[in-house]
């Protein structure tokens, strides 16, 4: 997501957009693609041609908790269904600063709990159900996934969680040394946090930045990607650890010589091959 100037000049230039509608989108032939808009924005991407329930994912957008919606990530939803097997609910969470947190946070919460109980409408397996987020889209995933263990909500069987933006406090060795690296920077985060969590000095919970979570046991099992030239590599990193220290199934790679989001030199044969991982862990972790 390169941004020239600022986030909050990105929010000025989004002011009033809205995702498409359903039919303006390229369709698929492998999945079909429905549209609720209760109790959020959702979008449905269910695998033609299989039968019986399937397990089911969230898919939340990043975009540093203000840019992006469920437009952006149509095409990778549909490619997740249709790879993983499973349904992908992509959901149009409110975006700060207008919206700052929890509101996306309890929008993502929402549309876990809409998941739940319609998965027997929806041909879902609601034993098996995940969360997955890229970037600040990772941050709500696993925020999800802390508000589903704390208030014994629907049960996870996996989180899935690429270049995740985890902690506010800015202050790991790749975030203190990577100020300058392309498509995502110190100077960026630091107005992510302050437009999402709403004023300059205010505390985050563990649920907003789930890296300052004390308490990570019983959480779902992980699987984490982090890029080596990110500033964000180490929150994905350390947080990784810090599960795998809590007793949670994880694994962790991390891309070398690769930016946020995975851009960098250009090379499609590698980003493929992170692609394809990417998707593999995805139906690995709904189909244990």
């Amino acid at each position: 997501m390169p941004i020239s100037g600022t986030l909050a000049d990105a929010v000025a230039d989004r002011a009033g957009t809205r995702p498409q509608p359903l039919h303006a989108l390229p369709t698929f032939d492998s999945v079909d693609v429905t549209e609720r808009t209760d109790p959020v924005l959702i979008r449905v991407y269910r695998p033609r041609g299989l039968t019986g329930p399937l397990p089911a994912t969230l898919w939340l957008h990043g975009g540093g908790f203000v840019l992006g919606n469920i437009d952006h990530v149509h095409q990778a939803a549909a490619q997740a269904a249709a790879y993983a097997s499973a349904v992908v609910v992509a959901v149009g969470y409110r975006l700060a600063p207008e919206h700052p947190y929890p509101a996306g946070l309890e929008d993502s919460y929402a549309a876990l709990e809409w998941l739940a109980a319609e998965a027997s409408d929806l041909g879902v397996d609601a034993s098996r159900l995940g969360v997955a987020g890229a970037s600040s889209g990772a941050a709500l995933a696993t925020g999800v996934a802390l508000l589903a263990r704390d208030r014994g909500g629907p049960p996870l069987v996996f989180q899935h969680l690429t270049t995740p933006a985890l902690d506010d406090r800015l202050d790991t060795a790749s975030m203190l040394t990577l100020t300058d690296a392309p498509i995502w920077n110190r100077g960026l985060a630091a107005e992510s946090w302050r437009l999402y969590l709403g004023g300059e000095h205010v505390a985050a919970s563990g649920y907003a930045a789930p890296a300052r979570a004390e308490d990570l046991a019983g959480l779902p099992p992980a699987y984490i990607s982090t890029a080596g030239l990110d500033p964000l590599r180490d929150e994905g990193i350390l947080y990784a650890l810090r599960l795998a220290q809590a007793g949670v199934p994880v694994e962790l790679h991390n891309f070398p010589g690769f930016y946020h989001a995975f851009g960098g030199p250009d090379v499609p044969e590698e980003q493929h091959r992170i692609a394809v991982e990417h998707l593999a862990a995805l139906k690995h972790g709904l189909w244990p």
